[in-house]
């Protein structure tokens, strides 16, 4: 079985959040927490595929050019599965409340090489 890394992206300028913001705050809270309640659902489901929860990932500072400055991305949260392949490891996030329920767009899904 190999290893591999789950990248979230969610563009907080895109249509997911758009429809997000729009949610009445009674909205938002309610699907909320049908997003958490789906979040355990799915960790229990995959507990034997999750090698590391990972989790959220906070504001980013990128090292270019020997300068430090902040920047915006789309990386939102991350995770480390294991699974037979490559393919089977990105099925697992097919149904995935982050991006079923809250506004992540898409999950990357690569091999952790080496190791």
């Amino acid at each position: 079985m190999g290893q591999f890394l789950a990248v979230f992206y969610s563009d907080k300028a895109g249509p997911r959040w758009a429809e997000w913001y729009g949610l009445s705050a009674q909205d938002r809270a309610a699907r909320d927490a049908a997003g958490l309640a789906a979040l355990a659902d799915w960790d229990a489901r995959h507990r034997d595929d999750i090698v590391y929860d990972g989790g959220p990932l906070g504001p980013t500072l990128r090292v270019e050019d020997g300068q430090i400055a902040p920047v915006v991305n789309q990386l939102t949260v991350f995770m480390v599965v294991r699974a037979d392949t490559q393919a089977a490891a990105a099925a697992l996030f097919l149904d995935h409340p982050h991006c079923t329920i809250f506004p992540c767009h898409a999950v990357d899904v690569m091999p952790l090489l080496g190791g």
